[in-house]
């Protein structure tokens, strides 16, 4: 008879169906369930049918059951503690995201009988974000932030300056940078991390700005079959402050005054985080997590990086390859029995700079509570190489051992082009970027050596970026990454004002189409200075600054000598100068840095005057340089 009670009960009590809209980074959301007559044994189960599986949250007498819920629902969702008592069934789902949005429908269940008692239409909207970024001119770079989690499928990502044609400042599609459109002011100063898809870290670095750079930029996503998100960043580019003498000595007496206890402070914080240093290019660093106290067996454990990416998870007494994040996936080791013996260290292989990160394992118990939390630093150092401009060529170093006969060995660069490809014996110049055709070499029988050192030839400033080498076995899985670091330095011309002219040097030993375009730019005010198109000079392209004052060689395009001639240079034409090289199939930069300098008048003994030039440490005309 008790059975029949509880089967009417949960016949009679009305369902209830609501619609609720949040938008994407607020703290939670609760979707509401309340029924006033709780059944004996009840099992509560929340459900998301498009989902499989489709348990979002479940609760019975003994607790959360939570070995079935869909994993993107790990460690998000909660109830009352008390729920089955007062009949609060309501659910709270944290940090929402788009991915969210759904129909989620409440039951309870008891004896057999099954009952629908609330629907939820949630909706999580994308949420437009507007930051504001402040920068002194003369810094090194400026990062403008946009990240934005959990993206996925095909995507396209365009920052973006609408004051400006064409507006495009940096693209990036998929995995590659897509800058045909891209508006030549930002030219080589603008660049996002490699892995940018993996992470949701799509801010974009922004190097040398200077005042013309205060401006709005839109960070624009679209991923296929949703919305579009949006972050704008305001950007605004002050003019150096000069501190005045007074406050060089008020910021003395202060740095004095607080510099003992602060330091102290600061040092003792610091020091809490253990660090671990490595090079770019071992087999693997370990990240050390011990426990000092008691583990018990049921205890989940998790390791995350500062993204709240998760590196390596442990729970129901193994590892769950499939909740890590896909940049550490087959990439992570820790040792067996850990709770037992309380070493929770992390194995990383094949460290990168991209790794550089602070690293946390957090010990769980079965209830969700933190038993362990520890922090470790990593750095992965990255080796750099530093050349003069003309030098024949430079070596990028690496060196390994046990290489199977069957490995691929393959150098890319920052952008993800191909500079060498060595497999099945012998090297693959098919492959390479037409940017490094010619132009690199490697030592013969490498996999017996170990030595896969890479000779770039020709180096230029267009050269400047971090290379990486990756090794595959036959089966397509790494084996070995490492990365340097090539710095060519920017050539420099001196010449002293009042001189007839000045050359700013540049020979490519690119074979140039007939329709490929020369344009030299003054980089600090983005004026043009020359350009060359259609076969002849286009002077009405020029700045006025510059007209009746540039000069460069006949035949350009077949001897490859880009210089430029600057007749009757000034002071005011100190600068860096940039060359760019345009095609359909050719897309180059050369740097040039020009130094005028300004002559003064001294009287003589006779008491004559004459002008003498106002720098003490003259230096030649550079020769030419190669691209």
């Amino acid at each position: 008879m008790k059975t029949l009670v509880v089967f009417l009960l949960l016949m009679n009590v009305s369902q209830h169906a609501s619609a609720l809209e949040v938008y994407e980074g607020v703290e939670s959301v609760l979707l509401l369930c309340k029924d006033t007559s709780v059944p004996s044994l009840p099992t509560l189960v929340w459900t998301r049918h498009d989902l499989n599986p489709p348990i979002v949250h479940q609760r019975s007498q003994a607790g959360d059951k939570l070995r079935d819920q869909n994993q993107r629902y790990r460690r998000r969702t909660s109830m009352k503690t008390d729920s089955l008592q007062t009949g609060d069934f309501s659910l709270t789902l944290r940090n929402p995201i788009t991915s969210d949005s759904g129909t989620y429908i409440c039951t309870i269940t008891a004896f057999g009988n099954t009952r629908t008692l609330s629907t939820v239409e949630l909706q999580v909207k994308v949420s437009h974000q507007v930051l504001t970024l402040e920068v002194y001119e003369g810094a090194e770079s400026v990062l403008l932030p946009c990240y934005i989690p959990f993206v996925s499928g095909p995507s396209t990502v365009v920052w973006s300056r609408y004051d400006l044609n064409p507006p495009t400042v940096h693209q990036r599609q998929q995995e590659d940078d897509e800058l045909t459109d891209q508006n030549q002011r930002y030219r080589d100063r603008t660049s996002m991390k490699t892995d940018a898809l993996q992470t949701g870290d799509f801010s974009l670095t922004l190097r040398k700005p200077h005042i013309f750079d205060s401006s709005n930029y839109t960070c624009t996503i679209r991923v296929t079959g949703e919305e579009p998100r949006l972050t704008d960043v305001q950007l605004q580019v002050k003019e150096p402050y000069v501190f005045p003498a007074e406050a060089w000595v008020l910021l003395a007496v202060l740095i004095t005054a607080v510099l003992v206890g602060v330091g102290i402070y600061l040092w003792k914080l610091l020091k809490k985080v253990p660090q671990v240093e490595v090079d770019s290019g071992v087999e693997s660093v370990q990240l050390i997590c011990k426990a000092k106290v008691y583990l018990p067996e049921d205890a989940e454990v998790g390791w995350t990086d500062s993204l709240h990416r998760k590196v390596h998870v442990y729970e129901y007494s193994s590892d769950q390859p499939e909740e890590q994040d896909q940049r550490y996936r087959d990439r992570t080791k820790m040792n067996e029995d850990l709770l037992k013996t309380g070493d929770l260290s992390l194995t990383l292989k094949q460290p990168t700079d991209g790794d550089t990160n602070t690293y946390t394992c957090t010990v769980y118990s079965r209830e969700g509570r933190v038993l362990l939390k520890r922090k470790v630093e990593l750095k992965v150092r990255v080796p750099q190489v530093e050349v003069d401009p003309g030098v024949e060529s430079v070596q990028l170093p690496f060196t390994t051992i046990h290489l199977p006969k069957d490995a691929k060995v393959e150098w890319k660069d920052k952008d993800n082009k191909k500079v060498h490809v060595y497999e099945n014996g012998s090297d693959q110049p098919e492959e390479q970027h037409q940017a490094y055709r010619g132009r690199t070499k490697m030592q013969r029988n490498l996999l017996k050596t170990g030595d896969l050192s890479l000779t770039l030839k020709y180096p230029t400033d267009w050269d400047t970026k971090t290379y990486r080498c990756t090794v595959y076995n036959r089966w397509k899985m790494i084996l070995i990454k490492a990365q340097v670091k090539l710095k060519v330095r920017v050539p420099q011309v001196e010449v002293e004002e009042g001189a007839e002219s000045v050359q700013l040097p540049l020979n490519t030993t690119l074979h140039l189409p007939e329709d490929a375009k020369v344009e030299w730019m003054e980089n600090r005010y983005s004026r043009k200075v020359h350009v060359y198109k259609n076969g002849s000079d286009q002077p009405e392209e020029q700045h006025q600054v510059y007209r009746d004052r540039t000069k460069m060689n006949e035949d350009l395009l077949k001897t490859g000598d880009l210089s430029l001639t600057l007749k009757q240079p000034t002071e005011r034409d100190s600068g860096e100068y940039e060359c760019g090289v345009f095609s359909r199939k050719i897309m180059r930069w050369k740097y040039v840095q020009l130094k005028v300098k300004g002559r003064v008048q001294v009287q003589d003994q006779t008491g004559d005057i004459r002008n003498r030039s106002s720098s003490i440490d003259p230096t030649p005309l550079m020769a030419d340089q190669s691209v």
